[in-house]
């Protein structure tokens, strides 16, 4: 059965060839779903959610539950571990950066873990009481002050550097194990066969 993918926002601009732009628009998504987040916690305070803002929350949330965790494997296990071993001497920078880039994630993920946690009760019971409301907003909040900092360095400094140091097989190759965490076949989706 050939995979199915769900449109998580604004289509992609990158593909699985030049998988440094994709993980790029992948931060635009990030940024797009966690503003849509704090939205709805700032304007509503854990009240009533109106169908639309039942769907901004939800789909956020189902993003940063799906894909997000990708993305950072993404990082983690394809483009980190590759830029370590460069030998090219302008991407010592960002790989200082990176050790503080996986630390991030760290933290990202255990406020996602609270913020999910507190909209799906949200969404599963039509309001939030006041503390539990006030909590999701802080987490929000941390989260966009973990993620400002966070993607200025990897879109300025990392993807840039590891697009002069790494050679087109090792992006091929970084390109091909994103296809694979989300069941695509990267041959197919790139037309090379």
């Amino acid at each position: 059965m050939p995979p199915v993918f769900v449109n998580f926002g604004t289509p992609r601009e990158s593909s699985f060839a030049q998988p440094l732009g994709l993980l790029s628009d992948c931060h635009r998504r990030i940024e797009s779903f966690l503003t849509d987040m704090r939205c709805v916690a700032t304007e509503l305070g854990g009240g009533i959610l109106a169908k639309a803002d039942r769907e901004r929350l939800s789909r956020a949330v189902r993003y940063f539950t799906v894909a997000a965790p990708r993305h950072t494997a993404d990082e983690e296990e394809s483009l980190f571990p590759r830029l370590r071993v460069a030998t090219d001497p302008q991407a010592r920078q960002a790989i200082d950066a990176l050790s503080r880039l996986e630390a991030d994630h760290d933290r990202a993920d255990d406020c996602h873990a609270e913020a999910n946690a507190l909209a799906d009760r949200w969404l599963a019971e039509g309001t939030l009481d006041g503390s539990d409301a006030e909590r999701l907003v802080e987490l929000l909040e941390t989260l966009a002050a973990i993620y400002a900092a966070h993607i200025a360095v990897e879109d300025s400094t990392v993807f840039p550097a590891a697009g002069e140091a790494l050679d087109s097989s090792q992006i091929e190759a970084i390109g091909r194990e994103m296809a694979a965490r989300r069941g695509v076949n990267f041959d197919h989706v790139v037309g090379l066969r």
